[in-house]
């Protein structure tokens, strides 16, 4: 399945008038880790209110003892702070890196803003080195956009 023949799948998902906004979430996770296929971890964590941290709201893929990552830890972290993608091709090229799996390889955090300010991210883990192109990007970003609507 490619990233565009999702979005309408994706759109139903978020307009869902049953589904409260985490559950969405979730939806959207589950719905990435099991149509694509370079997809083994999806996430999205979230800013808290008033520390400067981040927590697992929704995540489809293998349990995580990364609950909650402070920012500038790990690449979630330093996303959390620059509010920049960050795409990482190989992860033991990173300095900077928190393990989930010792199976990941890639990794892409794309920062979510609700009215201008970050207020989470999708995380997106792959078992293959050089797995997420721009078009992963985008997507990601245009996702990001629909899940901000309902929060």
């Amino acid at each position: 399945m490619t990233l565009d023949t999702l979005k309408p799948k994706v759109t139903e998902i978020v307009n869902h008038p049953d589904l409260t906004a985490q559950l969405k979430m979730q939806g959207v996770c589950d719905l990435l880790q099991s149509n694509i296929d370079y997809y083994d971890w999806v996430g999205f964590y979230m800013a808290h209110d008033t520390e400067p941290t981040l927590h697992l709201w929704s995540q489809a893929g293998e349990a995580t003892d990364h609950t909650v990552i402070p920012f500038g830890k790990g690449i979630c972290g330093q996303v959390a702070v620059s509010n920049k993608n960050f795409v990482v091709d190989d992860v033991n090229a990173q300095d900077n890196y928190i393990a989930c799996s010792i199976h990941v390889k890639s990794e892409v955090v794309i920062p979510l803003f609700k009215d201008g300010k970050n207020i989470g991210q999708i995380d997106i883990d792959s078992n293959t080195v050089n797995a997420f192109s721009n078009k992963d990007e985008l997507f990601l970003e245009w996702i990001n956009e629909q899940i901000a609507s309902i929060l």
